[in-house]
Formats: structure tokens, sequence, C-alpha cells
């Protein structure tokens, strides 16, 4: 059973921000509500608690449970600071902001605003026949174009599945949760973040990873909007693979969609698209509109023609 931080009690002021309760975490942070004692504005705070290798002392030090967790906490303290860094450089709608970051009781915090919205998830359950097409070519386009300047950037996300891509008003996506990126050059290191069914089989084999990582978790994040559950973990795919990917849904969403999700969904990282511009483009070759008659995608590729380039 997994262990359960203990949260900042709630009150409680840390760095001009104003602990108001505790929105979740998983095995490596806790997330909360505060708010921005300057600017009287909500904000989300993230903290890095391992709870395999440290908890919080009654004095609301964090320290490590040993000295043998000590060395994977100062590791991967010092990689969530340094992400944490490389976050704040971001500018993009699509991508969540990290406003500030610090450090406090011998462990880090990002500072990201607080928006209203709904996480993918709570979609996918309330359409359990599958969403629409129109649904995907709102939500996937800009939020593969967020992805795209985040890979440019030389990071990868890493941890992209339903729960972390938020909808807000008009469909508008954000992509959430960065606590499992790291650079793309580094090679995977101590203990990470993954989600069974959305992970590819480098990241639970510690293989080559790289954007085409991210994109298998696209893809598969496409078709649970399609099936209204997760994919087969990759692991059980690589034993006997019987998945039999997008295609079964051919009656209701058009050949280029399914076909998109399949190759994102390869087993075989070379079989993927390489990076988002070779997908987007994919999607981007085949009109689907009446003349005159541009469909969400189409307005994506007219504000940035650079994107029609040919899947290689």
């Amino acid at each position: 059973m997994r262990k359960q931080p203990t949260p900042l009690a709630q009150g409680y002021v840390l760095k001009g921000y104003r602990i108001e309760k505790t929105l979740g975490g998983g095995g490596f942070s806790s997330v909360y509500l505060a708010t921005d004692l300057a600017s009287d504005t909500p904000v989300v705070i993230k903290e890095f608690l391992p709870v395999t290798q440290a908890c919080r002392g009654p004095d609301g030090r964090v320290e490590p449970l040993s000295e043998e967790t000590a060395a994977l906490f100062s590791s991967g303290l010092k990689r969530f600071f340094d992400e944490a860094a490389a976050l704040a450089k971001l500018n993009h709608p699509n991508i969540v902001q990290v406003t500030n970051f610090f450090r406090a009781h011998n462990t880090a915090y990002m500072v990201m605003p607080y928006e209203i919205g709904r996480d993918l998830r709570w979609y996918i359950k309330r359409h359990p026949g599958g969403l629409s097409e129109k649904f995907l070519r709102t939500v996937f386009p800009p939020l593969l174009l967020g992805l795209d300047e985040l890979h440019t950037r030389g990071l990868l996300h890493l941890d992209i599945k339903p729960a972390n891509i938020l909808l807000r008003p008009g469909g508008n996506p954000l992509l959430l949760d960065f606590g499992a990126a790291q650079k793309t050059l580094e090679r995977p290191a101590g203990m990470r973040t993954l989600t069974a069914g959305f992970a590819p089989l480098e990241q639970h084999i510690k293989g080559h990873i790289g954007p085409w990582t991210d994109l298998y978790a696209i893809g598969a994040s496409m078709w649970a909007c399609l099936s209204g559950r997760a994919p087969p973990p990759a692991t059980a795919r690589a034993t006997k693979d019987t998945f039999k990917g997008a295609r079964r849904y051919g009656r209701r969403y058009s050949p280029q969609i399914l076909e998109a999700i399949d190759w994102c969904m390869q087993m075989d990282q070379l079989q993927r698209p390489q990076n988002v511009r070779q997908l987007l483009a994919f999607l981007s070759e085949t009109p689907r509109q009446e003349p005159g008659d541009k469909s969400d995608i189409g307005r994506w590729f007219d504000k940035w023609p650079w994107l029609r380039l040919k899947r290689s």
C-alpha cells in the first residue's frame, strides 16, 4: 500500500503563499491550492516529496528516510529544481506556466496559476461511447503545438495521459503535471513516474527515450477518447501483443485519425513519428471539409504553415 505524505497544514504561509487545501499528489509530490498574498490570487503549488525516500518531520522539514534513500532524494531534488527552472522559461498557451520556484524546508516547490476546467479523463468517463472526431481535432492539435515547444526546448513530459490534460472553457487544452519531465539528453535516473497503458515500453525498461516516447502517450490518450478506457500496458503487449489498435473504430472516425493513433502506438519506437511536426503534418495531409469550410485543424495550419511537412 502506497504511503501518504504528510501535507502542509491549511493556513500555513510558505514564502508569501498561504496554503488553502491539499489538492492531491502522487508518489513523488504533494499539490496544494494556495493564495498568493501579494496579488490575492489563487495558485497551485507543487512540492517535491517522494514518499518512498523522504518524510516530513515535526518541524516541517522534509528529510530522507534513511542513509540509503538520501542519495536518491538529493538527486531527485536537484532534478526537480532544475526542471522547474527550465519550465519557468516556457511561455506557451497550452503548457502550464511555472511562475515561481524556490527551495524551503529542505525540499523544492514550483508555483503555477490556478486554472479552471476539467481534465480529459472527466470527459472520457461521461462519454463511454467515445468522444467525437471534432472533439479530438479541437483538443489535440493545440496540445501538440505546446508539446512541440516543450521538445524544442530539450524537455520531455513523460507522463502524458487524460488526467494531465486540462480542458478550459471552449475546449482549450493545457498540458499539466511535469513531475516526470526530464531533459532529452539525460539517461533515465532513479525512480520515475509512469502510467501503465500510456507509457511505452522504453519507459518501463529504461530504454532510449525521446519525443517518440511522448507521442506514444498522445496516441494512447486519443485511443482512450475513442474507447473510454486506457490501452493495455506496453509490458503486456511486449509479451503477447493482441492489441488491435484504433482500426476497430473505423465506422465512426476518419481513416486519418485512426492511422495517426496507430502510428503513435507502435511498439517499435522507430516505427512511430519521431517528432511532433511529423504527426501534425500527417494530420493535415487529407482535407476533410467542403470548399470554403475550414475544419479546426485547417485553421491551425493556416496559422502555422511551416507545419505542412511531409511524413518521412
